[in-house]
């Protein structure tokens, strides 16, 4: 998983509330285990008409949002369905942070697992960054996980809380699986142990 330190990148607004996981990934697109791929389908009924042409007035299809590393959203991002699905396409598409007023549970702790940093302001906060990211282009926010700030492109900072522990991952780049390899050694020990012990099995 890449490291999650400091981010510099537009922010697309999306002053939408309730926007669940079936908005994020509709469920047609689920059946593949991969996690590439997907971002072509993000959002794909808000982005794409039945035809499967843009819609223009859609944010991420706004020549100013194409290349959007943040999303600034409205509240509960992330409801519905605990698909996991959700956090690949955003991730796949190139955001690596969304900034709502709440995230529901399980959507929030996949999105760490995933290399992307959700964060949770008050709606003051959220309101002041969605003008920010409504500038276009030339409004880069930045996202800094080690002093826990977010900063708009008019040098107005907000601080935002993160658990340590997943605050350690996304600095250290680990997902579970990475976490596993840090105890290989202790783990390899284990199994040579064992071995002997336990010849038989």
């Amino acid at each position: 998983m890449d490291k999650f330190e400091t981010l510099t990148g537009i922010a697309a607004p999306m002053p939408l509330v309730n926007i669940d996981t079936d908005m994020i990934i509709p469920k047609q697109f689920l059946k593949t285990i991969k996690r590439s791929g997907l971002g072509a389908n993000l959002f794909d009924e808000m982005r794409f008409d039945r035809q499967g042409n843009e819609i223009p007035d859609f944010v991420l299809n706004q020549d100013a949002y194409r290349n959007a590393e943040i999303l600034v959203a409205g509240d509960n991002f992330g409801c519905g369905s605990s698909r996991e699905h959700a956090p690949w396409a955003i991730k796949d598409f190139g955001i690596r942070c969304v900034i709502s007023t709440s995230f529901a549970d399980i959507f929030y702790n996949n999105c760490f697992k995933n290399g992307i940093l959700p964060i949770a302001l008050p709606p003051e906060a959220v309101d002041v960054l969605m003008k920010d990211a409504e500038k276009g282009a030339n409004a880069r926010m930045t996202v800094d996980l080690e002093k826990q700030t977010v900063t708009t492109s008019d040098g107005e900072s907000f601080s935002f809380e993160v658990d340590a522990f997943k605050k350690h991952c996304l600095l250290e780049g680990l997902d579970d699986i990475g976490l596993t390899m840090e105890k290989a050694a202790s783990i390899d020990t284990f199994e040579a142990q064992a071995a002997q012990a336990r010849p038989w099995v």
